[in-house]
C-alpha cells in the first residue's frame, strides 16, 4: 500500500445507500456505498463547506444538508446549485475485507469542472444579460457543455458575480470588516476560458426580432443566441416622499454600503415591509444595535408564503430580538429632511427614524425588452426549456421568468437565488442545443434572529399547514397543502428530513397527506 493510500472502511461497513465521512492520509473524505461499489469523494460541499456526510444519499447524489448543492458521489459532478465547483474524485480498491482509497498529491477540497475550450472557428455568439447568479451559472453551463464559441457576460453592475444572499444577512451585519463583496470568481478565470465578462454595461434595449442588443453608449452587438437574467428592482412605496434622500432599498453592495453608513450603534430605522428582504435586514441592524421598527400589511411576518404559525414564530424571535412591529399597516406618506425621517402611517401614527429601508418586495426588470409579449407585472413567459414565448433563440432565467411548474402545472414565478442558479444552468443546456426540460424542485432558505428556515418546493397559495413537531423550539416541518397535494414544506431543525423531501419530490414519490398525519421517516420514504 503506497503512502497515500489507506483503509477507509471494512467491505461490510457500509450496507448500499450508505455514506460516512472518513480520514485518508489526513484528507476528509465521503466514502458511499452505492449498487454494491464504493465510491470516494471530497467530504465538504464547494458552497459553503458543509459536511455532506450530514446530508442524504439518494442513489448516486448525495444532498448538502445547508443550502441543498447536490453532487454525484460517483464522478463528483455537481449536479445543483448553489457551489460552482465539483467535488474531487478518488479512486477506489477492495482487498479482501478492506476498502482502500488513494489520493493523488495536492488533493484539494474542490475541483473545477471540465470546460471546453473556446474555437475561434465557431463564429457563434451567445450572450447572457445579467451578471447574477443566473447569468454567472449560464456561461460557466456553457463552456461545460461543449460550447466553443463566443459568449459575453453583459452586466450593468460594475462588479463580477457575487452571492447576492450575503447582502442583508452577514454582509450588512458586518459591513465595517469586509472591504467589499467576494466575486465568485475572478477575472482570470473568465479568461482562461474565453468569457467576455463586460461590467457596468448598460443595455437600451433589446430588440428580439433582429437579435440585437442596443448599449446605451451606442453599441450594438448582434447574437446568435441570448439569455436574458436580468433578475429584477426594488419596488418603491407609491407615496409622498418615498425618494427623500433617507429613504433607502437594499438590492446591491451599494445599496448595503448606504445602509451601514446610516446605521451607527443607538441609530432608528424604520423597515416598510416584512419580506424575507425586509426581515433579514431588520436581522442584521439589530446585531448593529439599530432600533427597528417594522411597517407591515400582514398580521404577522410571511403570512402569505409561511401562514400564520411559522410566521408567528418569526414575530417572536424578532420581537424577542427589540424589533417593534405595525401590523396591518399602510404607510400614507414620509416627511423629513436630513436625519430626521418620519413614516405617518394611514390612522395618523408617526414613527420617528433616522433612515429608512423598503423592503416591499421586486419587479422584473425587463423594461429594455422589445418586441415580445410580457405579463402585467414585467415578467416573460418562457417553456419548460426556458425559451420566451414568441421569439427565436431567446431565453428567460430567474426573476424574471414565469415558467410551468412541473408539480402544479400552474404558471409560476419564484424569486430564489437557488432557483435562478438552476435555470441558468438548464437554460444553457438548450442554448447549446441539448434539450433539457427544467424540473428542478426549488428550495430557499432564510436566516433571521440566529434562526435557519429552509422551505422546499413551491406553494402560490394553500388550504392549510400541517405543523410536525414543535414550533417553540424551532424543530419542526410544516407542510402547506393544496387540494390534498404537498406543495412545500418548510423547516427548523429538520435539515436531513428537507434533503429527502426534496428528492422525494424531484423522483415523484411523496406520499399523501394521511401519511404525513400519522407520522413519517423521510430518509425511509426517500429509500422505499
Amino acid at each position: 500500500m503506497s503512502a497515500n493510500e489507506a483503509v477507509a472502511a471494512r467491505v461490510d461497513e457500509l450496507a448500499d445507500g450508505q455514506m460516512k465521512q472518513v480520514t485518508v492520509a489526513g484528507t476528509e473524505v465521503l466514502l458511499a456505498r452505492v449498487g454494491g461499489h464504493y465510491h470516494a469523494v471530497g467530504a465538504f460541499c464547494t458552497h459553503y463547506g458543509a459536511p455532506l456526510a450530514n446530508g442524504v444519499l439518494s442513489g448516486a447524489r448525495v444532498v448538502c444538508p445547508w443550502h441543498h448543492a447536490c453532487f454525484s458521489v460517483v464522478s463528483g459532478d455537481q449536479e445543483e446549485p448553489p457551489g460552482l465547483d465539483a467535488l474531487p474524485c478518488f479512486a477506489v480498491r477492495v482487498e479482501g475485507e478492506q476498502v482502500i482509497v488513494a489520493l493523488p498529491e495536492g488533493a484539494g477540497k474542490q475541483r473545477l469542472p471540465t470546460m471546453a475550450a473556446p474555437d475561434a472557428a465557431d463564429k457563434r455568439v451567445f450572450a447572457v444579460l445579467g451578471g447574477g447568479t443566473a447569468g454567472a451559472a449560464a456561461v460557466e453551463a456553457l463552456r461545460q457543455e461543449g460550447y466553443r464559441g463566443r459568449i459575453l457576460l453583459i452586466s450593468a453592475e460594475g462588479l463580477l458575480p457575487y452571492d447576492r444572499t450575503t447582502l442583508s444577512k452577514a454582509y450588512l451585519a458586518e459591513r465595517e470588516k469586509q472591504s467589499g463583496v467576494k466575486p465568485s470568481r475572478d477575472a482570470a478565470f473568465y479568461q482562461r476560458h474565453g468569457i467576455e465578462v463586460q461590467t457596468g454595461k448598460e443595455v437600451k434595449r433589446v430588440r428580439a426580432e433582429a437579435r440585437q442588443i442596443e448599449f446605451a453608449d451606442g453599441g450594438i452587438l448582434h447574437y446568435d443566441a441570448l439569455l436574458l437574467a436580468t433578475g429584477a428592482t426594488p419596488r418603491r412605496l407609491p407615496v409622498p416622499g418615498a425618494d427623500l434622500p433617507g429613504v433607502l432599498t437594499l438590492r446591491t453592495p451599494g445599496d448595503v454600503d448606504q445602509i451601514a453608513a446610516a446605521a451607527q450603534e443607538g441609530s432608528r430605522v424604520v423597515v416598510i415591509g416584512s419580506s424575507f428582504i425586509g426581515m433579514e435586514c431588520a436581522s442584521a441592524l439589530r446585531s448593529r444595535k439599530v432600533e427597528v421598527q417594522v411597517v407591515a400589511m400582514e398580521q404577522v411576518p410571511f403570512e402569505r408564503v409561511l401562514g400564520r404559525k411559522v410566521g408567528g414564530l418569526f414575530k417572536t424571535v424578532a420581537e424577542e430580538a427589540g424589533v417593534v412591529f405595525h401590523f396591518s399597516a399602510q404607510v400614507e406618506r414620509v416627511a423629513g429632511q436630513g436625519r430626521e425621517v418620519k413614516v405617518v402611517l394611514k390612522g395618523g401614527v408617526e414613527l420617528a427614524a433616522d433612515f429608512v429601508v423598503i423592503g416591499a418586495g421586486v419587479k422584473p426588470a425587463t423594461e429594455y425588452l422589445d418586441g415580445v409579449p410580457k405579463n402585467p407585472d414585467g415578467s416573460l413567459n418562457v417553456d419548460e426549456h426556458l425559451k420566451v414565448a414568441g421569439a427565436d433563440r431567446l431565453f428567460a432565467a430567474g426573476d424574471i421568468a414565469a415558467f410551468p411548474d412541473p408539480l402544479s402545472g400552474e404558471r409560476i414565478r419564484i424569486e430564489h437565488w437557488r432557483v435562478a442558479g438552476q435555470q441558468g444552468r438548464v437554460a444553457a443546456r438548450n442554448m447549446a442545443g441539448h434539450p433539457t426540460p427544467f424540473t428542478q424542485v426549488p428550495f430557499f432558505w432564510t436566516r433571521q434572529f440566529n434562526q435557519n428556515l429552509r422551505y422546499v418546493g413551491h406553494a402560490q397559495s394553500f388550504d392549510e399547514v400541517v405543523v410536525e413537531g414543535d414550533l417553540g423550539q424551532k424543530n419542526f416541518l410544516a407542510y402547506y397543502v393544496k387540494g390534498g397535494q404537498i406543495r412545500a414544506v418548510a423547516g427548523m431543525g429538520r435539515d436531513k428530513a428537507l434533503c429527502a423531501i426534496e428528492e422525494c419530490m424531484r423522483l415523484r414519490r411523496m406520499p399523501p397527506l394521511g401519511a404525513i398525519r400519522a407520522g413519517l421517516d423521510w430518509e425511509a420514504q426517500l429509500r422505499g
